[in-house]
């Protein structure tokens, strides 16, 4: 079966065409990082006018690349949420609109099922039952995975999530947008030990997550610093921001693996593109005799190959959209 798959949860627009849930055959990103730097972050109506503008040359292009014609393609999949309204309403109604046309079945797929699944699209992934990680600018999360449509939530964040968290610590710094990546790279040659952080573990069994306690001890420490007359040590406080957040999301990766006393540990979501966390994890899962897997960092960050996927076994279970089938901001899932 030939899938093409469209997501536009936020500021990527992207397509691919996948055959089944294995092989992909194209996948096109289309990002706006030069229209959200200037502000520092995303501005929600901007991200909806440019996904209106590269929606169909995005289409065409994953098209082209998989060497297919629209007339062949037997399904779309398309997300349908959680995220900026605007920019998933262009998105979906777009993929439920060629469905119409074609007069084949459009399917709608959440975009944390999207990121729970990427890890199939490598060659090596684990079978079920797994543990995963999502870690993300809007999404910060521990999952059961049973199967391809079965996903129990084990903990979440309570107020900010981690990629939230380093986008607002490089705005803070003047690393500009995306944030994380920002971050990261200045990381590489800051000392961790320079600034004692505040890691947030809340309850003795609890898996959820919070940062923003961390967040405002950086903006305290970085006012006490410009207070004082001092020169900021961006590269310290980075590594310091940095080693709290990673410290916190492997200890409770690693604890919740345990206690479902499951074999693997599933990494995802843009915020697993960071080396530091990779690397980390991947230590600790070794020492905890833990099977560890992260997905190739183009697709962690949202992409459309993981909505393929996650869309054939939807439609697999006999799930397909109406006309009338409406967008969401906040996913069931959480």
């Amino acid at each position: 079966m030939l899938i093409l798959a469209i997501e536009s949860s936020c500021d990527d627009t992207a397509a691919a065409v996948l055959e089944d849930d294995r092989v992909l055959l194209s996948s096109v990103i289309s990002s706006q990082f030069d229209v959200h730097a200037r502000f520092g972050g995303i501005v929600p109506e901007l991200a909806s006018r440019r996904h209106i503008e590269a929606i169909w040359p995005v289409t065409a292009q994953a098209l082209t690349e998989a060497g297919v014609e629209l007339a062949d393609i037997e399904l779309i999949a398309a997300t349908r949420g959680p995220g900026l309204v605007g920019s998933l309403l262009v998105g979906f109604t777009f993929a439920k609109t060629l469905a119409l046309v074609r007069n084949i079945p459009c399917v709608d797929v959440d975009h944390m099922a999207g990121h729970l699944l990427s890890i199939r699209l490598e060659k090596e992934y684990p079978g079920f039952p797994y543990t995963a990680l999502v870690v993300s600018g809007g999404n910060t999360s521990l999952f059961a995975v049973t199967d391809e449509t079965t996903f129990e939530v084990l903990g979440r964040t309570r107020d900010d999530a981690a990629g939230e968290a380093f986008d607002k610590v490089a705005k803070l710094l003047g690393l500009g947008y995306p944030g994380g990546p920002a971050v990261s790279d200045m990381a590489r040659h800051g000392d961790p030990e320079a600034f004692s952080f505040p890691r947030a573990w809340l309850d003795e069994e609890s898996l959820d997550f919070s940062f923003s306690g961390l967040k405002t001890a950086v903006v305290n420490q970085v006012n006490r610093l410009r207070q004082q007359g001092q020169p900021l040590p961006v590269a310290d406080i980075c590594a310091s921001f940095q080693e709290a957040v990673v410290e916190v999301l492997v200890e409770k990766a690693v604890r919740a693996a345990r206690r479902t006393n499951s074999p693997a540990l599933v990494l995802g979501g843009g915020v697993a593109a960071n080396p530091r966390l990779r690397r980390l994890l991947g230590e600790r899962c070794r020492r905890e005799d833990i099977a560890f897997y992260a997905p190739s960092p183009v697709f962690c960050t949202d992409n459309a190959a993981m909505i393929g996927i996650a869309g054939y076994h939807r439609y697999l279970q006999g799930s397909v959209v109406t006309p009338d089938t409406d967008v969401y901001s906040r996913s069931p899932l959480n």
